[in-house]
């Protein structure tokens, strides 16, 4: 029986954590970092909901949780990568790690070998899941690329031909939109993020639903219209994000993105830890 020697990458974002566990590739290379190169296999996801108030015992217990579900245990992790936009979890999600998988985690962050450059006013500012998606569109991808992550925020980042960031633009997701408007009025509902089935909605909650989802792939739009409109060279779009299955399909038949990959960010931390352990040899 060969040994397991799998990566835990976990993407801590502001709504929820997703746990992804990575095996290595099934011709029994182990991962590269060259263009086009394989990358570990997804084998299973996990979500859980964000709350700041967990100790790091509870998350522990739920990482050795999942990792039965999936037949696995605490010896078969070789690692454990973490890409956070929610600093106050970070030190107990980090305990849970030590105490219960034995093992330090690599922090997507200054120090982590990228591959890339980020060439904003503040790259220190630039938030952990873009850096883990320009990642990955840029070592795998065709490139220029523009990339795409529909979440709590929609975040847009163009990486170019020679591996560097060179734009970022941010927007209320579809969720926290629909937060905001039953937040601050009286009598609308928030609703559940759903493709509507028409514009023409019968009921407040379709009316709301529709608007939400119709204004925002308008502006999705627009702005990938704008990127390739002030962008010299043809971009190739990719959307990824926990909620861009919800407009893949619109998306799609509209022409707004080539490629649409939900697992983009588990793609890049496997890049990124390959990168740093080889950094560190």
């Amino acid at each position: 029986m060969r040994q397991v020697r799998m990566l835990v990458a976990v993407d801590i974002g502001n709504t929820n954590i997703v746990t992804g566990f990575l095996d290595t590739p099934s011709e029994g290379k182990g991962p590269t970092v060259q263009k086009h190169a394989p990358v570990r296999q997804i084998i299973n996801t996990y979500r859980m909901a964000t709350h700041i108030s967990r100790t790091g015992d509870e998350y522990g217990i739920g990482l050795l949780q999942f990792l039965a579900l999936s037949s696995y245990k605490p010896s078969d992790v070789e690692g454990v990568i973490i890409s956070s936009v929610v600093p106050q979890i970070m030190h107990s999600f980090r305990a849970g790690i030590i105490k219960f998988l034995g093992c330090s985690p690599v922090i997507v962050g200054p120090g982590v070998k990228t591959g890339i450059n980020v060439k904003m006013d503040d790259p220190k500012s630039m938030g952990a899941d873009c850096l883990a998606d320009c990642v990955a569109a840029y070592h795998l991808y065709s490139r220029p690329a523009l990339v795409i992550d529909i979440g709590t925020a929609t975040t847009y980042n163009i990486v170019d031909p020679q591996g560097s960031i060179i734009m970022g633009a941010i927007s209320p997701g579809l969720q926290a939109s629909a937060h905001a408007l039953a937040g601050d009025t009286a009598q609308l509902p928030n609703v559940e993020i759903t493709r509507p089935d028409t514009i023409l909605a019968k009921n407040t909650s379709d009316a709301i639903r529709a608007g939400l989802y119709y204004t925002f792939l308008g502006g999705l739009g627009h702005i990938v219209s704008r990127c390739r409109e002030e962008y010299s060279e043809d971009l190739t779009v990719i959307m990824t994000g926990g909620l861009g299955h919800v407009v893949e399909e619109d998306a799609r038949r509209s022409g707004l993105i080539d490629i649409y990959d939900p697992d983009l960010i588990f793609k890049g931390m496997d890049i990124i830890y390959t990168r740093t352990a080889q950094g560190r040899k």
